[in-house]
Order: C-alpha cells, then structure tokens, then sequence
C-alpha cells in the first residue's frame, strides 16, 4: 500500500504512525477537492454550497458509522479527540455530586485521565485509577471492576495502550460498570488504525477516535449512544442546534477535514482492516523479536503478539531515549521518544523522568523500514 501514500517517499522509515499516520492518496484528494469545489460553506442554507456542505457531514457521519459498527446520528465531528473529551467530561460533570466516583486506568492516554480529573474536582467527585501488570504491561479487568461501585458515574478505559500497545479485555469492565448504573467511555484513538471495531459489540456508552492515527486528517470524532445524546446537554451557544449530534459540535466544523475523514474511512472499508492487521501483525513480529534479542534493549509491555496493536516502547541502556531517537533520525528512521502523553503509564514503569522509545507500525510500514530499523537499534547496542 506504500504507493498510496505520497507522503512517504524512499527517504524514511516511518515508524511515528501512533501520534500520526501519513494519509492516504485519496483523503488527500477529497480535501484538496473539497476546498476547490466552491462547496466551501457552512451547512445547513438553502444555496448550493450549502447545501453540498450538508450533504458531506452526512455521508461522513455514514461513513464513519459503518466503520465503528456505530449509526450516524451519534457521530460527532471535533478538532482532536482531547478536546473532544475535555467537553464531554464538562457536559456529563453537571450531574456529579460531592462523592460521586469516575474510575479509569493508569495504562490511558492522559486525554483520558486529566479532563475526567478536573471534571471530577470542580464537582467533588473523586478519580480512581486501577494499576496494571508492570511486568507484563497487562491490565486485570479484575483490577477495574474492583474499584467500580454503587458511586461510580463513569468508567473510562483505553482500548488499546497508545505506550505499549496492550488491548484490555473491555467486556467484563463494560458488563461491571452498566451492572452499577455507571457509564462506558472508551479511549479507540489507537485501536481503530488496527483493528476492526464494532462499537455495539463493545457495548459501551462513548467511543472516541481520531482520524489522523488511521490515514485522515487532524480531527477527532466521537459516538454517543442514543439516550445519552438525547438526555445530555452540552455547553453551547444559544443559535446553535438543539438536536443530537450537531448539539456536541461547538462552532463550525472543519468541512474540508470532513471530506477527508470520509476518504480514509471508505479506504479502511474497501482495504479491509483484518488484512491490515495481518500486515502489520507479521513486521511487527520481526520487530519485537528483533528488539527482544539485542543486549542492552529493553522492552516494555507485552512480551507476545498476543491482544496487542503494533507498538512497542523500549530503552536502550546507556542511552537517553532522546539520544536513541536522534541516533534513529539520523539514519532516517522516525520514532517518538517520552511519554506520548501516557503519563501514568510512565509513571508507573518508572520512566517518567526519561520516557522511553516507541515503535509503530503502518499498513505501510515495509520489510526494508524493519530492517533499518533493528539495524540502527543495534549500532547502539554492545
């Protein structure tokens, strides 16, 4: 798939695909087409451009939906999934009272932590954060569904660690936490990319992704469930829509982003996620072996390829992950190097002082990248 992506080139080994992929031919098109079109207007008027503009959030909506397993009506068009969040957690805090309980995971994102943090503070509520296996980057559902009670208002979890790539198993946590009256919020931004989803199988109340991590444009998305879109009142200004789902978007959405999001899910779609991730599945298997098997690496997470996406963090001894990543750039190999944004997961490895150094693959990541890339690992190494 690598010609469809004209980002790449021959230069680079692009293994950065966790905090960003490069999009595909045709998203790039629908963009650049979109704004040449004329149809650039807010939606809703009764003129062409308008209309064309309506049309689009629509079949995107659509699109999206049968990408998630979701409907339509309850998808909701943002800049990024962390500000998403941030208004989301905002909406439903109104109803906290002094007490109230939110529960998450210390293997999240911290726009999965933090807005759920504040939220809780400015109403007294209090966030309880259930450890993981550092040993194995592993998470118990047990370790969740203990901290989950009669208080409990909201659960929120990742379904795929953006560090170590770990997948909880979601469904004792969702069953657990609807069993008590609470709400199911699930971090997707770095399973959609991966993995097939099906967010009525997953049963929970929230699902947020972004389209960047899966070959679109800078944006976010979220799907909210129908009685609580319905039931739910956003912060918003007065003219805008009363009805579900354009209430959540505050402002005027990104249409150009719009017709991107549309493009790159029709190419997961027609692509097909399940050969994707076979794809995927079988370089990174050369890679962690590959990792697992020079001196002075050490990875974290997962040891197996078992319920994981392709990601992998490590540290190389004597070595700054900083200086690890400049190594790599300089043989034009691009990763990340820090938290990502994973504080608590850091945190509790021990790393928060100096991150480590983090590997993903694409669907099109090459054998050749693979093997730069262990190359250039091993020029560090004893």
């Amino acid at each position: 798939m690598r010609e469809r992506f004209p980002g790449i080139g021959d230069d680079w080994a692009r293994f950065d695909g966790p905090a960003g992929t490069q999009m595909v031919d045709t998203a790039i098109d629908a963009m650049a087409d979109f704004l040449r079109s004329g149809d650039n207007a807010n939606g809703h008027g009764f003129f062409a451009a308008s209309t064309a503009s309506t049309e689009l959030v629509g079949d995107a909506r659509s699109a999206v939906a049968r990408l998630l397993g979701a409907d339509a009506d309850g998808i909701v068009f943002g800049a990024n999934m962390t500000t998403l969040t941030f208004a989301f957690t905002r909406a439903v805090a109104r109803a906290w009272t002094d007490g109230d309980e939110i529960v998450g995971t210390r293997l999240d994102h911290d726009a999965n932590v933090t807005p759920w943090q504040l939220a809780a503070a400015d109403r007294g509520a209090v966030l309880r954060l259930a450890p993981f296996d550092v040993a194995t980057g592993r998470i118990d559902p047990d370790a969740v569904t203990s901290l989950i009670g009669p208080r409990t208002k909201w659960v929120a979890i990742t379904a795929a660690s953006n560090a170590l790539g770990t997948m909880p198993d979601l469904a004792p946590v969702v069953a657990a936490a609807h069993a008590q009256g609470a709400r199911v919020f699930v971090d997707g931004v770095h399973l959609v990319p991966h993995q097939p989803v099906d967010v009525r199988a997953i049963g929970c109340d929230v699902f947020v992704t972004s389209p960047y991590k899966w070959y679109g444009p800078h944006s976010g998305l979220l799907w909210i469930t129908e009685d609580l879109r319905d039931s739910l009142m956003p912060y918003k200004v007065r003219p805008s829509p009363n009805s579900a789902p354009e209430r959540f978007e505050t402002g005027t959405v990104s249409f150009e982003a719009i017709a991107g999001i549309r493009a790159a899910a029709a190419f997961l779609m027609e692509s097909g996620v399940d050969p994707i991730a076979a794809h995927e599945r079988d370089l990174f298997a050369l890679i962690l072996r590959g990792l697992q098997a020079l001196d002075g690496v050490t990875v974290y997470g997962p040891g197996d390829l078992a319920a994981r996406t392709p990601t992998v963090s490590f540290t190389v001894a004597g070595c700054h992950p900083d200086e690890v990543a400049a190594h790599l750039a300089s043989r034009q190999v691009a990763v990340w190097s820090g938290s990502y944004y994973a504080v608590e997961t850091m945190d509790a490895l021990g790393l928060a002082t100096t991150g480590a150094v983090r590997v993903g693959v694409s669907c099109y990541t090459s054998p050749a990248d693979v093997d730069r890339l262990l190359a250039a690992v091993g020029e560090l190494t004893p």
